[in-house]
């Protein structure tokens, strides 16, 4: 039988944390969030903003509450769940009994958190359900700083696993209107908090390696560029430092791949329900890939459009200050018709992150035939945007403008 979902207001800025216990001035946003933690004591699933994405939070230690985070978003069962904490406490919970925080993690958890970092460690199964791990010996863990998150985990009083508040396979959601397009009927409470502020999910950092290093299997709000400052400032003592190192940038693990340890790296994503074209306008092409021009591309969508008899409606996102938008509306083509959306200037890639979902859910709700999607360079936070595009993408194209 479908829910019938209420959105409910919260107030960010109401929210305060003098310790770990938070302190709510809006009565509004009290009763919200009172009865969002009614919904997760009683096993049920509640969406609500983090900084980084919407999440779909359901009580972490409870394997028939976490099971219904897999049958609403009908999300693989090998596909693990991040743990989700309000403080040190909660945290230490979580992890099995005697178990010592390394001096790195501490460093990190000193300087990201709250926020958008996720750091793996072991897990104990008498603890931490199987559901969550997908069976793996590590369990991934993060404190978010969004208020509304951490005052609802607070109140709640209990470690809560959240993935993205979506259909699983669909770009993630940044505003509570997204999560209810996709999901209203399925649950019945989301609180509204405004929109995410950094926009892609978290970075997820492995520091469990016996050779110290840190290895980034999800890029995200915590760039690497972040990371390694950190590490040079606070870690200058301990030889060999530890490096930072990117999974299929620095290095591959296949086995990770298909037995993951943490979510985002076995299944492509971030799809929206039309095709999705990659413009590849500053890096190298492929071995045995030609690179095409801009004017040959556009004759291929131009005999596209005549080909199914109709005119269609593509959606572009591209830096605003890219050549490539100057070109398109330039271009003249009779049975095409664009729409942009933005994604911020070429010099802040934090930009693009906090718009790559939002224009991929607003081009597919504007019902647009295909996405066009040009690329920015792979630093600070356009690692992650680059991680994001390539999963959602369904092709690539290398022009020449």
């Amino acid at each position: 039988m479908p829910f019938t979902t209420e959105v409910l207001s919260c107030d960010p800025a109401s929210i305060s944390f003098p310790t770990d216990t938070p302190v709510i001035t809006s009565s509004e946003t009290q009763e919200a969030l009172r009865r969002a933690s009614e919904e997760l004591r009683a096993q049920k699933t509640v969406a609500f903003p983090t900084e980084t994405v919407y999440g779909l939070g359901a009580l972490a230690l409870e394997p028939a509450a976490v099971a219904k985070i897999f049958s609403t978003k009908g999300r693989p069962p090998d596909n693990p769940l991040i743990v989700h904490v309000s403080s040190r406490e909660m945290l230490e919970r979580v992890l099995p009994a005697g178990y010592a925080i390394s001096r790195t993690y501490e460093t990190l958890m000193k300087h990201f958190w709250p926020g958008p970092l996720t750091l793996l460690f072991p897990s104990d199964p008498s603890i931490v359900p199987s559901i969550i791990t997908a069976n793996q010996p590590t369990v991934a863990v993060r404190m978010p700083s969004h208020p509304v998150a951490r005052a609802l985990i607070a109140l709640a009083d209990a470690p809560v696993a959240a993935p993205s508040a979506n259909s699983s396979g669909k770009p993630s959601p940044t505003r509570a209107e997204h999560v209810y397009d996709d999901l209203q009927g399925k649950l019945g409470v989301i609180l509204d908090g405004g929109p995410c502020g950094v926009g892609l999910e978290s970075t997820v950092v492995d520091g469990l390696q016996d050779d110290g290093n840190l290895r980034v299997l999800r890029p995200g709000g915590v760039t690497v560029e972040d990371l390694e400052r950190v590490i040079r400032e606070d870690l200058s003592d301990v030889v060999p430092a530890p490096r930072v190192l990117v999974h299929r940038r620095d290095y591959r693990d296949e086995a990770l791949e298909q037995a993951p340890t943490t979510p985002g790296m076995k299944y492509r994503h971030y799809s929206p329900s039309v095709p999705v074209t990659l413009l590849c306008t500053q890096s190298q092409s492929p071995p045995h890939t030609a690179r095409t021009s801009l004017t040959a591309f556009l004759d291929t969508i131009q005999a596209d459009a005549q080909t199914q008899g109709k005119s269609l409606h593509v959606g572009v996102l591209a830096p605003s200050d890219s050549p490539l938008l100057d070109r398109l509306r330039a271009a003249s083509l009779p049975d095409v018709r664009w729409t942009e959306h933005p994604l911020g200037p070429l010099a802040e890639p934090a930009v693009s992150a906090h718009r790559l979902f939002d224009g991929l859910l607003s081009l597919d709700k504007a019902k647009v035939d295909l996405i066009l999607i040009e690329e920015i360079q792979e630093e600070r936070e356009g690692l992650a945007v680059m991680n994001r595009v390539r999963k959602a993408a369904g092709d690539s194209v290398w022009l020449d403008l």
